[in-house]
């Protein structure tokens, strides 16, 4: 099942993506959640489900509506830093014992098809490809063994970077937080429509070149673990986003380096999800 949250007739809605169309979940007759937040909070994604089944189900053009941030406000984004190896080698930094966790705010990524904007500030704007998780049930002290049970489902995730901001402290925040400097979508696939872990790969395209490509089996702390860790610290609640991190070929570390500029186009692609497509401005 695709959940995407879209805005159409100044009205932001939640629907479930069929074919080239949407069944309108928050219709007038529907009595649950009004975000998707709200329906993973609730558990009401069967429900969901049920509900756009019957011949009065509203469609509407995908098309024809803006694509949102599948989950426009959740309660955290956690993203996890230098989480591949051929990522870890070409940044120069040491082997860990655990993950590097930073967060990004909902201001600071846009929907699918958004623009993404330089900001005046810097022209230092660099893409990450990453495999998101949004987290459906939440808890403290979760067993690795358990995590990939508390997953509502997967998206792609842009975790772009202003890098000279990026770099002004040991701090990342900075650079990882200008307003809609990222992008997360186009919509969220439950786990019983993904293939398994070994088998999703996740891909940055500038341009129509590959840029960055890895599978997820490649993370050097994987979903269940970053889960796990995070649970640890504090209780995942529904509606949290993971960004759990970015392959090697960063535009930062190439020679010379490639900034996104006005007039490209960024696509993130993971196997199961579909295409993240972003504009420069």
């Amino acid at each position: 099942m695709k959940l995407v949250s879209f805005a159409a007739q100044g009205a932001t809605q939640v629907g479930i993506v069929d074919g080239d169309d949407i069944l309108v979940v928050t219709d007038a007759s529907w009595t649950g959640g009004t975000t998707l937040r709200a329906l993973i909070e609730r558990d009401e994604l069967a429900a969901a489900k049920a509900h756009v089944q019957g011949p009065a189900t509203k469609r509407v053009p995908l098309a024809g509506v803006t694509l949102l941030p599948p989950v426009l406000d959740p309660p955290r984004i956690w993203c996890v830093g230098v989480n591949y190896h051929d990522h870890r080698k070409e940044v120069g930094r040491d082997e860990t014992g655990h993950p590097t966790i930073f967060t990004r705010t909902p201001q600071s990524q846009v929907g699918h098809g958004a623009p993404i904007a330089v900001p005046a500030i810097s022209t230092d704007l660099d893409y990450e490809a990453e495999i998101a998780v949004v987290i459906g049930k939440g808890g403290r002290n979760i067993a690795q063994a358990d995590a990939m049970g508390h997953i509502a489902g997967f998206s792609c995730y842009n975790d772009a970077t202003i890098r000279d901001w990026q770099r002004h402290t040991t701090q990342w925040i900075p650079g990882k937080n200008f307003e809609g400097v990222g992008s997360f979508g186009p919509w969220l696939v439950t786990p019983d429509d993904m293939p398994p872990l070994e088998e999703i790969q996740v891909t940055a395209r500038l341009n129509g070149q590959v840029m960055q490509q890895a599978v997820a089996t490649d993370m050097i702390f994987p979903i269940a673990e970053v889960i796990a860790y995070l649970s640890t610290v504090t209780t995942l609640l529904p509606g949290d986003v993971i960004a759990t991190g970015t392959p090697g070929g960063v535009g930062a570390k190439r020679t010379p380096p490639v900034w996104m500029k006005p007039g490209d186009t960024i696509e993130i692609e993971v196997t199961g999800v579909g295409v993240l497509s972003n504009p420069i401005a």
